[in-house]
């Protein structure tokens, strides 16, 4: 079951017009097809996606992606939030969601139920995970790694026992008292064979695997548990086994734009922590069966560069260049993510006569592009990163320091959005 979110108004404007895990990655991804590949390899067919918010896309991208054989029992399924007899209201949490949906899932027949978030860059093998959830005979499984002491305001933080098992959970705890009675002591690091490298926090993922009958009695016993994180995992603890999995590898929590800005240009960079491909762990997205990228007379360094897009003596660097992007001539795009188009230009009828992409000798640095933007010639856009403030104009709005162009926005020609010498 993979967790949509709420209004997702961290990564607003991304989420304006889509849900949160609806987001687009690296080009030519979307955030769900991070869980969703992982479920995909890790054997895991009968999926959940819990949303409420503008899911018309999410749901057209996972009907276009994940298609199962026929003579499977797999599926990929998208749970809208619904007014019912029994359930007037909205989703209240992470827990409610599940809950107010519990008759469709119990269905599915599960011995187990994965508990994941869509809004998470990552790669596992959740039969690992299962494996510790067995072996324990655990009620509830939860997935943690080390962090240090200044990322706990942001997790929910534990304590577990040398077997494992955790004896104390506080979300998102920022007394000093609090955080020094949760530090995890060496020997449990030892224990669980990892170098924390200075992360003495066992922090939660927000990855949760429960026994089919614990879940359905916590969900239906406790209705005033709406979410995991602060109700379900910290109540349970005496009375389930909880059970602590480390994970080690990569992990990051997309859930801001501060945090997709900067995952974004990471992954152009020379040595990502996170690549979509591994050898027989490819991350599945949509196919589009776009033309490869026309490259001519440009510069490129540290930059991806997607299919369908056109770059005719531009220059590029430490940038993410998405799917049917155009770069005219004597264009700069530097440390910015540029997410493409849905079309070609021609494709579909238009008032505007700035075409979609990104007009000849246009700067744009620091910068957030969004779907179908038209950005005209001699276009300056600039970001500031030290800037706190949130301005908005027309078709754009400066946030955590990066300038985000608004999906489908004009720009016009000579347009001066600069924030380079922002105080």
């Amino acid at each position: 079951m993979v967790l949509g979110g709420g209004r997702g108004t961290r990564l607003h404007p991304l989420t304006a017009e889509r849900a949160k895990p609806a987001v687009p990655l690296g080009g030519r991804y979307r955030l769900i097809d991070i869980p969703l590949s992982n479920c995909v390899h890790s054997k895991i067919n009968r999926i959940y996606v819990f949303t409420q918010f503008n899911s018309v896309s999410l749901n057209r991208h996972i009907n276009n992606t994940f298609t199962f054989d026929a003579f499977s029992r797999g599926f990929v399924e998208v749970l809208a939030a619904e007014q019912t007899e029994t359930s007037p209201n909205w989703f209240q949490g992470t827990a409610d969601a599940i809950r107010q949906h519990l008759k469709h899932v119990s269905n599915s027949q599960a011995n187990h139920y994965l508990i994941l978030s869509g809004d998470q860059l990552y790669r596992m093998d959740y039969r690992d995970m299962l494996r510790t959830h067995l072996d324990n005979d655990a009620d509830i499984t939860v997935g943690v790694l080390p962090v240090d002491r200044e990322a706990c305001a942001g997790f929910g933080v534990l304590q577990a026992r040398p077997d494992g098992k955790i004896s104390e959970f506080v979300e998102k705890p920022t007394s000093d008292d609090v955080l020094e009675r949760l530090k995890t002591p060496p020997e449990i690091f030892d224990d669980f064979g990892v170098d924390p490298k200075g992360r003495d926090y066992l922090a939660s993922m927000g990855v949760y695997l429960f026994k089919r009958e614990v879940l359905e009695a916590i969900l239906l016993v406790e209705p005033s548990w709406i979410d995991f994180g602060k109700d379900v995992i910290p109540n349970s603890l005496d009375s389930y086994a909880v059970q602590a999995h480390l994970f080690e590898g990569f992990w990051e929590d997309i859930g801001t734009i501060g945090s997709y800005y900067k995952t974004s240009i990471e992954m152009a960079g020379p040595n990502p922590q996170f690549q979509f491909h591994e050898n027989g762990k490819a991350t599945y997205t949509r196919p589009r069966y776009l033309p490869g990228a026309r490259i001519s007379q440009a510069d490129i360094t540290n930059s991806i560069i997607c299919e369908g897009t056109t770059i005719d003596g531009a220059r590029v660097i430490n940038s993410i260049i998405g799917i049917r992007t155009k770069l005219g001539a004597g264009a700069l795009v530097e440390d910015s993510v540029i997410m493409g188009a849905d079309y070609f230009e021609g494709e579909r009828r238009t008032d505007s006569d700035v075409p979609i992409g990104i007009g000849e000798g246009s700067r744009v640095m620091a910068a957030i592009v969004d779907k179908n933007a038209r950005i005209g010639k001699n276009v300056v856009i600039h970001g500031c990163r030290t800037c706190d403030d949130h301005i908005e104009g027309d078709g754009w709005i400066l946030r955590d320091g990066i300038v985000l162009i608004l999906k489908d926005a004009v720009i016009p020609d000579g347009t001066q959005i600069d924030f380079s010498t922002h105080p």
